[in-house]
């Protein structure tokens, strides 16, 4: 059998052309989700300013967070995004532990460095410099490669890589812009790593007794060098008992001091995890669907071969080895080349992927062998599977019968197949009237709505042939009325059903998922605007990147023109909850308030409690994250802070607006003390009196502190630009499946027409022309068009509703015209093409005389 199988797929180069770039495509995508996963699972990077140090304590990059379950307790990791302040006596103790030769201390403070010529300095990260004390160059054996070091007030050095991209020499003078105010310093010296390597992260170097008094400043790492023939493993071990009982601090050592010298590895490489995991269960789902679908279409247009083969003595069982056979001789070549193409979509998205700031600008992907035998693996197995289902019903009826649908394919779906069709639809009718009546619970919403999608496109993949025939028959009307041409179009699709749904489920898979996931995300962000536009009442915001200075804040609420001005900062928390009996945690948006001065600037659209009591041990939750995690009015819950700083809150408010602002608000104090600058990232103000007059007095105040900026209602903080990150990450998830979907598209099309070489050559024998062909071949395509475009725009529609309801008191969601569009033109240029280009390829040359 498999030497049949290899001299069948020589003389079916068509359909096999076709698999084979359906299952390429399908373990590149896999691929691509492998290396994402592994990438986000290891660090790639060496590290630079810590690389002479032994061991490094330094504040946690991730928390490991206990929680109960009905197996016992377990514990769950959640990444961190601020740096834990590591206590004054602390490195005392350290250089007391037996085997330490000496002890390096690292303070560093978020800076923003300007050039003469106002150019913003940045590392090759993209990222803004940070300050440090010049004796932690210690810590990373860096060495000076021009000028000396700083030494005195107003001096400081560069790291060369930043200082030559921003086009500084020794001796020059730069604005350094800390929250304590401008300093303008000259540049003594340029250094670089002990191997002359660039440093990833751009640093400014002051003298230890000359850094600036700012309250963003903290002691971030301590390096220990062990003594001559000290294991640095052991060292660990016994510096670890120094810091025993400071939860929120770790031992670095070996490849991982790189994750306590660079803060946004760790963050990218949770985002990395959580997006390839995303999109690797879709594209396995989804690559399944579409090998099945091309594969059981190979099958039906060699249904008179089958026949033929068990009308001479074929048994079930070489017919089943012959078609696996031939699909593993498709599928291993494919799933070998799907890795480097895998490796290639990496690499050309990862450009994309840093200019949306989900991985850093430098990164690297990891691209070991592990993604290509996951693909070669899933491929393969997807193959097989699909061959055995295709074959399923070619190989259990009777040869006669064989030879009968070969000449007349049967129209009915079988019993089975209708049997659990119907029981696909009266679930997802039960899961969407659920839904109606859930009363606007998020969690409910949002978990039914994913249950919505999944079993939808499967009842119309099931349901395929049943689907096709109902629109077909409504589309035939209008057919009907284009003419000749347009009637037998009409008839065609009318008695081959089953090759039009064929045609038409990779198409519903297609707009169905498309339009959910697309339309969800702008959904998503048009309530976020929305409730932003309604909740902020302030009337002018002032931001800084390196933090809002205290005594700006004390300034404006002095000013006779503010009425409120109330500061404002971001962070990441992670929240226990319970849901069915057991414990679960959320990492989720978070901001810091004054609740004294918050009613007249934010208004959060508070529905149970009040926000007036905000303090050290309470909390307030948006309604869906309330949702989410269980959680209501009165109830003790454990949160731990942005450094992994753990607290008990009791939850004193619940509000709405939490897509616009944030999902867990806090008092000021209790956030800020807990983040990496230890300031407000924005001051939210509300005027009275002439409002030309205030915002004068407004400038004036704001000019004193350089690096700080004054304008009118934010049209975007960064609550929504994560979630517009947040979109793009989903757009890129659509991307690659509709790669992958379009691929079945074009090729379900193409293989249908290349089937059809007798039928087309029997039209022209009969006297039809070339454009009369093209015509109803166009009017067919048109049909599958519309069909598919209706009925996936129908099943996108239940989960998009929830969805809707989910985020906002709407049923509606938000769809835009110009993606719709999009989605519909590229569905039907696809779908045209697959079909129209080979038609016209095979009218190209002239019927034979004699049939």
């Amino acid at each position: 059998m498999l030497t049949l199988a290899a001299r069948t797929l020589r003389h079916r180069a068509g359909p096999l052309v076709g698999t084979l770039i359906a299952l390429l495509l399908s373990a590149a995508v896999v691929s691509a989700c492998g290396i994402l996963l592994e990438s986000g699972l290891r660090t790639t990077q060496e590290p630079q300013r810590y690389a002479a140090a032994d061991v490094v304590v330094a504040g946690s990059r991730q928390v490991d967070v206990p929680i109960e379950t009905m197996n016992g307790t377990r514990r769950d990791r959640k990444p961190l995004t601020e740096r834990a302040a590591i206590a004054a006596d602390l490195p005392e103790r350290i250089a007391r532990v037996d085997g330490v030769r000496s002890v390096t201390l690292d303070r560093s403070m978020p800076v923003q460095v300007m050039t003469a010529d106002a150019h913003p300095v940045t590392g090759l990260n993209r990222q803004p410099p940070t300050a440090h004390n010049w004796s932690s160059i210690r810590l990373g054996a860096l060495r000076i490669v021009a000028g000396e070091a700083p030494a005195t007030a107003g001096e400081v050095a560069m790291d060369r890589s930043s200082a030559r991209r921003a086009g500084t020499r020794v001796g020059d003078r730069i604005v350094v812009l800390t929250a304590a105010g401008a300093q303008h310093e000259r540049v003594t010296a340029l250094v670089t790593g002990s191997d002359g390597r660039a440093l990833r992260e751009a640093a400014v170097f002051y003298p230890d007794s000359r850094l600036p008094e700012s309250p963003s400043l903290r002691l971030q790492a301590v390096g220990v060098v062990a003594a001559p023939g000290v294991d640095p493993a052991a060292l660990a071990a016994r510096v670890s008992g120094s810091v025993e009982h400071r939860p929120q601090l770790a031992i670095y050592t070996g490849r991982d001091r790189a994750k306590a010298e660079f803060l946004d590895l760790t963050v990218s490489a949770s985002t990395l995890v959580t997006l390839a995991a995303s999109v690797g269960g879709n594209a396995v789902v989804v690559s399944v669907f579409v090998v099945c679908a091309t594969l059981a279409l190979n099958v039906s247009h060699r249904r008179r071969e089958l026949a033929l083969l068990r009308a001479v003595g074929a048994a079930p069982r070489q017919i089943r080895r012959m078609l696996w056979a031939e699909t593993l001789l498709t599928a291993l070549p494919a799933g070998l080349l799907g890795w480097p193409l895998g490796v290639a979509v990496i690499r050309w998205m990862r450009g994309p992927l840093a200019d949306h700031h989900v991985v850093p600008a430098d990164f690297t992907p990891y691209t070991g062998p592990l993604p290509g035998a996951a693909a070669l693996l899933v491929t393969g197995l997807s193959a097989v599977v699909a061959a055995l289902v295709a074959s399923r019903r070619a190989t259990r009826i009777a040869p006669t019968q064989a030879l009968g649908e070969a000449a007349v394919p049967p129209r009915a779906l079988g019993r089975g197949r209708a049997i659990i069709g119907s029981i696909l639809a009266l679930a997802s009718l039960g899961v969407f009237l659920t839904g109606l009546r859930s009363g606007g619970d998020f969690a409910t919403l949002v978990g039914l709505a994913n249950t919505l999608v999944l079993l939808l496109v499967v009842t119309a993949a099931v349901l395929g042939p049943l689907l096709a025939r109902a629109a077909v028959r409504v589309l035939g009307l209008f057919l009907t009325a284009a003419g000749p041409t347009g009637q037998l179009a009409a008839a065609n699709t009318r008695v081959n059903a089953r090759a039009v749904a064929s045609a038409v489920t990779p198409l519903i898979l297609a707009v169905s998922f498309t339009s959910t996931v697309v339309f969800a995300q702008t959904t998503g962000l048009d309530r976020a605007h929305q409730q932003m536009r309604d909740g902020l009442r302030a009337d002018q915001v002032v931001t800084s990147s390196v933090g809002i200075p205290p005594a700006l804040l004390r300034a404006l609420r002095q000013e006779p023109h503010v009425k409120t001005a109330t500061p404002v900062a971001r962070s990441k928390v992670v929240v226990v909850g319970r849901a069915l009996g057991e414990e679960k945690t959320a990492s989720l948006s978070a901001q810091s308030v004054d609740p004294v001065h918050l009613r007249d600037t934010l208004d959060l659209a508070v529905v149970r409690g009040s926000t007036d009591r905000l303090g050290a041990r309470t909390v307030a939750l948006s309604t869906s994250a309330a949702s989410w995690l269980g959680l209501d009015i009165g109830e003790r819950t454990r949160l731990y802070l942005g450094d992994g700083t753990p607290v008990t809150v009791s939850v004193i408010a619940t509000y709405e607006r939490g897509m616009g602002f944030a999902d867990v608000t806090v008092a000021h104090e209790l956030l800020t003390a807990h983040t990496t600058s230890g300031l407000a990232g924005s001051i939210v103000v509300r005027t009275q009196g002439d409002a030309q007059l205030a915002h004068r007095f407004l400038a004036r105040a704001v000019a004193q502190y350089p690096g700080v900026a004054l304008r009118n209602r934010p049209s975007e903080d960064a609550q929504l630009r994560q979630q517009t990150m947040d979109a793009w990450t989903s757009y890129l998830i659509v991307g690659l499946i509709i790669a992958l979907v379009a691929v079945a598209v074009v090729t379900t099309q193409a293989m249908s027409t290349a089937a059809r070489r007798r039928e087309i050559t029997l039209l022209r024998l009969t006297g039809a022309q070339r454009r009369q062909v093209m015509r109803m071949m166009a009017f067919e395509s048109l049909s599958v068009i519309l069909a598919g475009l209706v009925v996936g725009s129908a099943l996108s529609a239940p989960p998009l509703m929830l969805v809707s309801r989910a985020v906002g008191h709407s049923w509606w969601p938000t769809v835009s015209v110009s993606l719709a569009a999009l989605i519909a033109g590229t569905v039907a240029l696809l779908t045209a093409a697959g079909a129209l280009v080979p038609a016209r390829l095979q009218l190209i040359r002239r019927p034979p005389a004699g049939g």
